[in-house]
């Protein structure tokens, strides 16, 4: 297995990229929270949803290529096996710190070293953004225990708690 990183290509990286997405969020929703979770994350898995985020991730990286770091595996044809999205600095007065939004690597290359690459990739950003806090911060859900133990292992500590409601829509 010979895997690269490498800045997101809109062009030739979109499909994977989102294919990558999915996994993700089915990844958020099946394992961290039962069966009304999942359906939540199931259902904003929408043709419109995968378009507005893959402008979003385009506007993102159009304030710095670096913003998306892509995992491909060389010996399967340059798929996207792995991702780190890193919010630009723009943004960094969300959580006064630079923000990894979303990093995922695909199961059978998981334990190889790929998420250690994407987190330094990460980390490497956050140290070129200028912040309020030289921080670099995440969510992460507290039953997800193999991520937690990946990013304690990366010096990662809790600093707050995330709580949320649901927004009222009539």
């Amino acid at each position: 297995m010979n895997v690269a990183l490498r800045p997101y290509d809109p062009a030739s990286d979109a499909d994977d990229l989102y294919e990558c997405k999915l996994a993700f969020e089915r990844g958020l929703g099946a394992n961290t929270g039962g069966d009304d979770k999942a359906a939540v994350y199931e259902r904003k898995l929408t043709d419109e949803y995968r378009k507005e985020w893959l402008a979003w991730v385009e506007r993102c990286v159009a304030d710095d290529e670096r913003c998306v770091a892509v995992a491909v595996d060389e010996g399967e044809g340059e798929s996207v096996v792995g991702y780190v999205f890193v919010l630009p600095e723009r943004l960094a007065m969300i959580w006064d710190a630079a923000v990894i939004n979303e990093l995922y690597v695909a199961p059978e290359h998981r334990g190889t070293g790929v998420a250690d690459d994407l987190m330094a990739a990460a980390v490497d950003l956050a140290g070129d953004q200028s912040l309020p806090l030289d921080r670099v911060v995440l969510d992460v859900d507290p039953a997800n225990e193999r991520a937690r133990a990946f990013y304690d292992r990366h010096g990662f500590e809790s600093w707050g708690e995330m709580v949320a409601r649901p927004v009222d829509r009539d």
